[in-house]
């Protein structure tokens, strides 16, 4: 599913914040990513969700070799993606429900045959009375769940989700992990980084720990 030889990544002429990073991952597999602020989390996850490319080494995505990817080719590879980002990326001028629907949307599905699984979804994460609201009238913690829902609603081959229950309680922490759970049991491949090590324990998931752009994974 996820093979990386020898990544590094640099912002301009600056330092590297990823080196010599190497590791694969099995198709179905659940990993947290974690480590300290600075240690180059979210660059990860950009390289894998394709918004950067490395400034050296290899990343393989679905077995298709991303640095000789023609761009026109890019936005279908990302369609077998979900992304939670942490700023949300939700869209002002759509309800929650419409904005939860949206891939489905744009993979051609009808409303008949998107309606009921949104509206289940939707409910499941604590949004049934927000389904029409607009996210400028949103709190913190709805937007999170909202972009949680769209993510995981087109059942993507990959989940990459940027500290997903920062904005929530720790018990509404614990169920959306188990929907990530879930979805992982259908076969999605999962990596969320998070800081939350209270959440991590509760789990038996293994850790890919970043720290000073090395990476070490711990089972």
């Amino acid at each position: 599913m996820i093979r990386f030889d020898n990544v590094g990544l640099r912002y301009g002429m600056g330092p590297e914040i990823l080196r010599d990073i190497s590791f694969h991952l099995e198709a179905g597999s659940f990993h947290f990513l974690t480590g300290p602020s600075g240690a180059g989390k979210t660059s990860l996850l950009r390289l894998l969700f394709l918004a950067l490319r490395p400034t050296r080494g290899l990343i393989s995505l679905f077995g298709q070799d991303v640095a000789t990817l023609q761009r026109d080719r890019l936005p279908a590879l990302r369609r077998r993606i979900g992304v939670v980002f942490q700023d949300f990326r939700l869209l002002d001028h759509l309800t929650t429900f419409e904005n939860v629907a949206l891939p489905l949307i744009v993979r051609g599905q009808t409303a008949e045959q998107y309606k009921s699984d949104v509206g289940e979804l939707v409910e499941w994460v604590g949004l049934g009375e927000r389904i029409n609201a607009f996210p400028p009238i949103l709190s913190g913690g709805e937007k999170q769940r909202a972009a949680i829902a769209r993510a995981v609603i087109g059942r993507p081959q990959l989940l990459l989700a940027d500290e997903p229950t920062g904005n929530v309680d720790p018990s509404l922490a614990r169920r959306l992990l188990r929907l990530f759970v879930e979805l992982n049991k259908l076969g999605t491949t999962i990596i969320i980084a998070t800081h939350d090590v209270n959440l991590m324990q509760q789990f038996t998931i293994p850790r890919m720990v970043l720290n000073r752009g090395d990476m070490t994974i711990e089972k």
